[in-house]
């Protein structure tokens, strides 16, 4: 009986082996199912991808304006102080450093140590006076070049 009782255990032991070498072959993805993953998340990359591009170009072109309404704001500080605004000449710098023409100037007038760049890495073009008001502030946007796609021009 004895003799019987291994014989079925040792055939309950080989059947499991198999039963987890089957199981062990069937676990993993094949080809094609790798394939259809690939192309459903390439899929939903090339939908996405674009919105995301446009939302982040967006937010640069509002980036600098917000920095230009902060330059304007501490131009308008400046003004109060020495009834005049910056030349051309002296540009953004006079609002961080003190002009030799300046008769009061109580500056620094950014927060920041120094001038902010654009959203591009470019320095803020200053003119005074503007166009269409006593000075201009802009941006040379992303192509780095004036009348550029993204040209953002603060006047006052």
């Amino acid at each position: 009986m004895q003799n019987m009782h291994v014989k079925s255990l040792s055939a309950l032991r080989a059947r499991r082996a198999l039963q987890r070498g089957s199981f062990a072959r069937r676990a993993g993805f094949t080809l094609v199912e790798m394939l259809v993953v690939l192309a459903i998340i390439g899929s939903i990359v090339g939908l996405v991808g674009p919105r995301v591009l446009n939302y982040l170009s967006e937010s640069k072109v509002k980036t600098a304006q917000i920095q230009m309404e902060n330059l304007a704001s501490a131009l308008d500080l400046y003004y109060l102080d020495n009834g005049r605004y910056p030349s051309t000449e002296e540009g953004l710098a006079a609002l961080v450093r003190r002009p030799g023409s300046a008769a009061s100037w109580n500056g620094p007038y950014l927060k920041t140590s120094g001038l902010p760049r654009d959203p591009w890495g470019h320095d803020y073009l200053y003119r005074a006076p503007g166009q269409n008001g006593p000075y201009d502030v802009g941006s040379l946007g992303p192509e780095g070049r004036e009348g550029g796609q993204a040209t953002v021009t603060r006047k006052q």
